[in-house]
C-alpha cells in the first residue's frame, strides 16, 4: 500500500479533526495491547519464578514411605506402624526393573546447630551419594558426600547457604571448620546453594546432609529409613510401576494387597504435570484476556470509522465525481484506520514493556535479574503484526461502505 507525503498529511489532518473521538478510540487499542503485553510479561516472570523453586529436582521420580495399616491381614490388627528397612531398597532394586535410581534417605526435624557462639535449627539428613541425581546440589564452596564417606562412616556433613549464613562470617570458608550436633562434632566439607524449595525433608537452604552410615551410627538408627527416593528409567512413567513397588513392599511386611493407606507415595512426576498444565492454563488465560480485550479496541475503531464515513459521504461522493476511483477511496480508509491503531497500540506496547521493567527491577535484586518479567523479541514483533492486521480489519467494513457511495447520492445527501 503506497502512502505519499499528501496522503500522510490528508490521514493526520482527518484523525486530529476530532480530537476528543480519536483520542477515545485510540484509548481502547492502547489498552488492549498494554494488556496483553503487560499480561504475558507478568506470566513469563510468574513462570519463570515457579520453575525456580522445582530446579535441579528430578521430575521422572518417586518417593516411598510407610503409614499405618488400615486392613487386617495375617493376625496383624488394623492401624499397625510398620516401617522401611535398608533391606526394601534392594528389594525395589532387584524386583522393580524400571526403575534407574533407588536410594535411602533418613530425616530428623529441628536439630540445633552450635558454632561458638552462634546456633541454629536445621533439618539433618542422611543421604547416600546417588541422591544428588534426584536434587541436585549447588555446591560452590567444597563438595558433596562421596561413596568413601560412606564406606568410612565419616563424620562430615555440606550445611545449606542459610546454615553457613547464620553460623559463619560473610567471606568465611567453612571447609575444614567443625559445627556440633547433638552433642557430636562434624567437618564441614561443602556449602550447598541450591535454592529449590521441594519440601520433601525439608528445603536444602536450612539442611545438614551427611553421609547415610554416618548418621545411621550416630543416631543408632539401625536398619530403618523414612523415605525411599526413586528415579525411573527414561520413558517409565510413576504411574505405571505404583502399584508393582507397593506389591512388593507389602508382601515383604505382611500389609494386604487391599491395604490402600499403608504404603505411601508421592509421585513427582504427577505434580510436575499438574503444574505444567496450571501454567498453560494461566497462559491461555491472560492471552483470551488480552486479545479479548485488544479486539474490543479494534472493534469500536471499526465503529468509529463506519461514522467516519457518514460524515464524509459528501467528500467522498466529489472525490468519486473527479475521477477518484474506488481503489483511492478503499486505500484512504484503511490507511486512516491502520495509523489509529498502530499509533495507539504502539504506544500501548511501549508502556506496557515501561512496566513491566519497573516491576521487574522491583522484584530482582538489585544488579541482578534472576526472574525476567518480560515479552521476548518475537512476541513484541508479533504483536506489532497483530496491530496492523486489526487495523486494517478494522478498516474494511468501513472501507466497503465508502466505495459504495455513489456521487449522486452523495450530492443528494447534502
Amino acid at each position: 500500500m503506497r502512502i505519499d507525503l499528501d496522503s500522510t498529511e490528508e490521514i493526520l489532518l482527518t484523525i486530529t479533526r476530532n480530537k476528543t473521538r480519536s483520542l477515545l478510540t485510540a484509548f481502547g487499542v492502547f489498552w488492549g495491547i498494554f494488556m496483553l503485553v503487560t499480561l504475558v510479561g507478568a506470566g513469563n516472570g510468574w513462570q519463570t519464578e515457579l520453575r525456580q523453586q522445582f530446579e535441579g529436582f528430578a521430575t521422572n521420580s518417586a518417593f516411598v514411605y510407610s503409614d499405618r495399616t488400615s486392613v487386617p491381614y495375617k493376625g496383624f490388627r488394623k492401624g499397625r506402624w510398620w516401617s522401611l528397612e535398608l533391606q526394601d531398597i534392594e528389594r525395589l532394586r532387584r524386583s522393580v526393573d524400571e526403575i534407574d535410581i533407588i536410594t535411602p534417605s533418613i530425616s530428623y526435624w529441628g536439630r540445633t546447630v552450635v558454632r561458638e557462639e552462634q546456633t541454629y535449627d536445621a533439618s539433618v539428613q542422611g543421604l547416600y551419594p546417588e541422591y544428588q541425581k534426584i536434587e541436585a546440589p549447588n555446591i560452590t564452596v567444597g563438595r558433596y558426600i562421596n561413596d568413601v564417606d560412606i564406606s568410612e562412616a565419616r563424620k562430615v556433613c555440606v550445611i545449606g547457604s542459610r546454615v553457613y549464613e547464620s553460623l559463619f562470617k560473610r567471606g568465611e570458608d567453612p571447609c575444614g571448620q567443625t559445627i556440633r550436633i547433638d552433642g557430636t562434632y562434624y567437618t564441614v566439607i561443602g556449602v550447598n546453594y541450591a535454592e529449590g524449595n521441594i519440601s520433601i525433608q525439608g528445603e536444602a537452604s536450612e539442611s545438614i546432609i551427611m553421609p547415610y552410615t554416618t548418621m545411621q551410627q550416630a543416631y543408632n538408627i539401625g536398619q530403618r529409613i523414612d523415605i525411599a527416593c526413586m528415579v525411573m528409567k527414561p520413558g517409565v512413567k510413576v504411574t505405571a510401576i505404583e502399584d508393582k513397588v507397593k506389591g512388593v513392599l507389602k508382601e515383604a511386611h505382611y500389609i494386604a494387597p487391599d491395604d490402600k493407606q499403608a504404603v505411601g507415595m508421592l509421585n513427582a512426576e504427577a505434580m510436575f504435570s499438574m503444574i505444567d498444565n496450571l501454567m498453560l492454563g494461566v497462559r491461555v488465560l491472560f492471552w483470551m484476556v488480552g486479545l479479548g480485550t485488544l479486539f474490543a479496541g479494534a472493534i469500536g475503531v471499526s465503529n468509529i470509522m463506519m461514522v467516519t464515513v457518514k460524515e464524509r459521504t459528501t467528500e467522498i461522493g466529489i472525490r468519486r465525481a473527479i475521477g477518484a476511483r474506488p481503489r483511492d477511496i478503499l486505500q484512504q480508509i484503511l490507511s486512516e484506520s491502520m495509523v489509529l491503531t498502530i499509533i495507539a497500540g504502539m504506544a500501548g506496547i511501549s508502556f506496557a514493556v515501561l512496566v513491566l521493567q519497573v516491576f521487574e527491577a522491583a522484584v530482582n535484586d538489585p544488579g541482578t535479574i534472576t526472574t525476567p518479567y518480560q515479552v521476548s523479541f518475537w512476541t513484541a514483533i508479533g504483536m506489532g503484526a497483530l496491530l496492523v492486521a486489526l487495523g486494517m480489519l478494522a478498516g474494511l467494513a468501513p472501507a466497503y461502505r465508502a466505495m459504495g457511495i455513489k456521487p449522486i447520492e452523495a450530492i443528494r445527501d447534502e
